[in-house]
């Protein structure tokens, strides 16, 4: 195997960093501390080709792949772990789903603007009772001439209050459990949409979170999502992507705290040295780096095997597993690292173990990616 990026991949990485540098990190301290989110930014990052990585170029995307959109939500978190979460959302659970399983009329319709980043995307998946269990949703989807009238209630929607189009999930035969979900796209401006509150937040600030309800909604036949009753495949496959996506958001909280904490380490002094002199925080150092590099490449393996078209339901859940349970780890110690500062607002390392957390449990808490590794294990031993 060849561990080295290529040319490529290499590009769009110093392009993500140097934006995220640039643009994301003088904002990060606002965003967290007033929960802000910067309107601007979806389209400075359109204009920088960060949007709609994994979209064609027919649509306004740049066909890269997904070991390329994993390299860029991973610059942006250094920075800004908040805007990773909210490009997670409409670039890879929003955009890169439409583009992989919309109609051509969908993908002409919706890409172009969410590539450019004058229209914002969601996914609009989790309801106040269905966390883990994505298919016990209650949302109704009921056919009725031309459109569907869809009831029900979403909760804990990345981008919820900012988006203008969702990929929303609704039973449109609820007496087939999971073989009765579809999925159907969902603008802001439909008969019977609102946003019910923002949702404030212990980490992510900046990011908005909120709770939607759909009261009589209307939604054209022909913004369903593939076939009525099969958006669980729609569902699953997004679920694994969005893992070996988000592993790369791990990724950068993790790299981000540990820089922090080296350069702290080498600059305060206590007994009359630096503390990075002392072999407990030296071990500290050691064990953070081994982890994260670790990380890196059931990352990066993870969504090459992703591209291929292979199911990597097993694997994508290992790597949000590790890397994320790995990140809450690093930016644990780092803050221990930075002592007292590290627990005062004034040093930025305790956002990163703030915003570290939601990793554990979005996109499918650990516990549950442990049972689907599991059962995946099982299933292929017979």
């Amino acid at each position: 195997m060849d561990f080295e990026l290529d040319s490529e991949h290499l590009l769009v990485r110093e392009t993500a960093r140097q934006f995220a540098q640039r643009e994301l990190a003088p904002l990060a301290e606002r965003m967290d501390r007033e929960d802000w989110f910067p309107p601007e930014i979806f389209p400075r990052l359109g204009r920088a080709g960060l949007l709609g990585v994994t979209v064609p170029q027919a649509y306004g995307g740049a066909a890269a792949d997904l070991l390329a959109g994993v390299l860029v939500i991973e610059e942006l978190a250094k920075a800004s772990p908040s805007i990773a979460l909210s490009y997670a959302a409409h670039d890879n659970l929003c955009a890169y789903n439409i583009a992989r399983n919309g109609s051509e009329e969908q993908r002409r319709r919706y890409l172009p603007g969410l590539c450019a980043g004058t229209s914002i995307g969601g996914l609009a998946l989790t309801e106040p009772n269905a966390g883990s269990d994505a298919v016990g949703i209650q949302t109704r989807a009921v056919r009725s001439g031309d459109h569907y009238v869809l009831n029900g209630s979403k909760m804990f929607i990345t981008n919820g209050p900012v988006a203008s189009v969702f990929v929303l999930y609704a039973k449109t035969a609820p007496e087939r459990g999971s073989h009765g979900i579809s999925a159907f796209l969902v603008e802001r401006g439909f008969p019977g949409f609102r946003v019910a509150r923002a949702l404030e937040k212990y980490g992510h600030r900046g990011s908005p979170t909120g709770e939607l309800v759909l009261q009589d909604c209307l939604v054209p036949a022909a913004n369903m999502v593939g076939a009525e009753n099969e958006g669980i495949a729609v569902m699953m496959s997004g679920l694994d992507i969005e893992r070996a996506f988000l592993a790369g958001e791990c990724l950068g909280i993790a790299e981000a705290a540990f820089d922090l904490a080296l350069s702290y380490a080498r600059q305060r002094e206590q007994f009359g040295q630096p503390i990075a002199s002392y072999q407990l925080i030296q071990g500290k150092l050691a064990d953070m780096y081994t982890q994260i590099e670790a990380a890196r490449w059931l990352a990066y393996r993870t969504a090459a095997l992703a591209q291929t078209g292979r199911r990597v339901r097993k694997e994508a859940a290992a790597a949000i597993l590790f890397a994320a349970e790995m990140a809450t780890r690093v930016a644990d110690h780092a803050v221990q690292i930075h002592g007292g500062y590290g627990y005062t607002l004034d040093f930025a390392v305790n956002r990163y173990l703030r915003d570290a957390k939601l990793l554990e449990i979005g996109a499918g808490t650990s516990e549950i990616r442990r049972l689907l590794i599991a059962r995946e294990l099982l299933e292929a031993a017979g």
